[in-house]
């Protein structure tokens, strides 16, 4: 294996490839690599937010929340782990935008969720998705209530619309290669209608705050913001409920087994394999993955080998050894544009960035400048839509790009701006930086700064895994040689923001 093949792989499997992972991906393959990854214990965030003060007001917490986020995925040894649960968060969508920014802890513990089930059974991550409180207050289960005419009360559906459009099932039926069935009137097929929608919210009903001392005392605390919900029958709708695929419950069965059988019911539909394998494969590997790929990974969901359906671990195999994401970069529709975050955590690994205090504390928001934060879309279609294909070329060839969609001009002078001043400002030639200031260690550049040529050269190892064009290079030497010689930190700082800003980087092959 190449250094640029490790690299490319790299780039799909972790925040940010880094010189010494690819040289082990090379000593030991992509397979046991992966393994490797699967057995490294998860970096979590509460654990760190517990070692501080509780605040006055809960949103002052929410910059720790990023910063802790921010520590696991750039130093974290868990890279594998911590980039599906990015993916996972990315489709499973709960946001501090709204009720929960006052819920700091809730909104780490749910990301902490992720992270754990990253190779767990889907299943499994299904319930536990399902009654956190953070899903819970995000689509308006936590608090959901049987109807109750005299009152003008009725089941609220958000969760159960959007547990089935985002999360699992989507809109029409699928063929396992992710292509959509059609009738015999060539139709597309719902997967759903009003009398399902109206079933699933009455199995969402009767779900509150754990340790309430009844459904209307039900509270947040520091703990019962990050405790499974728990049901109060009382508030339980008894009624039958309508399922997917002509299923039926029966009316006055107990809350906790209509939950689980409803979510029986989803896991066990047959689009759930090849929407989850579409929606994992656009977040890590490429925007527009071929029919046969999507039917690799989804018959990999539909049995592991072993007879087991949901194994994400599995999965997630599946996805990164498959042949067309380790095919040449070159490949027809392969690679994505790089989602904004991932160019900064990509950036920041590879150039060991730290700060003197040892915080990740981002000022301002990742959201104000990069259009993403962890946990941080505006809404719970995500930060883009993974159907978003730009006017021309690319959506006249029937491809989609959805990182484009939050590229605007205004957002990529933004970006640009910050990586400007990363480079030339914030790096380990600088004197007095704050304490919190997140900088990136240059020594290895200053040493190269007087031959133009090997400095560029390694800042592209670093950055592009050794591959640039002619035509980069020779527009970073001719910004390198404005600077003079001795000008050891402004030559590094002209070639690596170039770089770093350029379309090479931007895109992952």
């Amino acid at each position: 294996m190449s250094m640029a093949e490790a690299w490319r792989f790299l780039n799909q499997a972790t925040f940010g490839a880094t010189e010494a992972d690819a040289q082990q991906v090379i000593d030991i393959g992509t397979e046991d690599w992966i393994e490797q990854q699967i057995g490294q214990p998860a970096s979590l965030q509460l654990p760190y937010l517990n070692t501080l003060p509780v605040p006055d007001r809960a949103p002052q917490l929410q910059p720790d929340r990023v910063d802790s986020w921010f520590r696991n995925v750039v130093d974290g040894p868990d890279q594998l782990r911590q980039r599906v649960a990015f993916a996972l968060s990315q489709i499973m969508v709960v946001s501090e935008v709204g009720a929960l920014r006052q819920a700091p802890y809730g909104l780490a513990g749910y990301y902490d969720l992720l992270v754990e089930n990253a190779f767990a059974n889907f299943r499994e991550l299904l319930e536990d998705v399902t009654l956190h409180p953070s899903m819970g207050v995000y689509l308006s289960m936590l608090g959901n209530q049987r109807a109750d005419p005299d009152r003008n009360i009725s089941p609220d559906e958000n969760y159960a619309r959007e547990m089935m459009q985002l999360f699992t099932i989507g809109l029409v039926e699928l063929n396992l290669d992710g292509t959509v069935r059609t009738d015999a009137l060539g139709e597309e097929i719902p997967t759903y209608d009003q009398d399902i929608i109206e079933g699933f919210a009455r199995v969402f009903t009767g779900w509150n705050y754990a340790e309430g001392a009844n459904f209307n005392r039900a509270r947040r605390t520091l703990t019962t913001q990050i405790m499974p919900m728990e049901l109060y029958p009382d508030y339980h709708s008894t009624e039958s409920k309508q399922l997917l695929n002509g299923e039926r419950l029966s009316e006055g069965q107990p809350g906790e087994q209509d939950l689980e059988d409803a979510l029986d019911n989803v896991f066990a539909h047959p689009n759930v394999g090849p929407f989850i394998a579409t929606r994992l494969i656009e977040r890590l590997v490429t925007s527009n993955p071929s029919p046969g790929y999507v039917r690799r990974v989804a018959s990999t969901f539909n049995d592991n080998g072993s007879g087991v359906r949901g194994d994400l671990q599995a999965v997630v195999k599946a996805i990164l050894l498959d042949e067309e994401a380790r095919s040449p970069a070159t490949a027809p529709g392969s690679g994505k544009l790089k989602e904004p975050l991932l160019r900064l955590t990509q950036f920041w690994r590879a150039y060991d960035a730290r700060s003197a205090d040892g915080t990740f504390v981002f000022r301002p928001s990742t959201n104000d400048i990069f259009a993403q934060g962890p946990l941080q879309s505006p809404s719970v279609f995500n930060f883009f839509s993974p159907f978003y294909a730009p006017p021309g070329e690319i959506a006249n060839a029937g491809l989609t790009a959805p990182e484009l969609q939050i590229a605007t001009e205004f957002r990529n002078t933004l970006i640009t701006n910050y990586f400007y001043t990363q480079a030339f400002r914030r790096h380990s030639a600088r004197d007095g930086l704050r304490a919190d200031e997140v900088y990136i260690v240059i020594e290895d550049e200053l040493a190269l700064a007087a031959n133009p040529d090997a400095l560029i050269e390694r800042i592209a190892e670093k950055l592009l895994g050794g591959e640039i064009s002619e035509t980069l290079h020779a527009a970073a030497k001719e910004m390198v040689e404005t600077r003079e010689a001795d000008d050891a930190a402004g030559r590094v700082a002209e070639a690596l923001f170039l770089i770093v800003s350029s379309p090479e980087f931007a895109r992952q092959h």
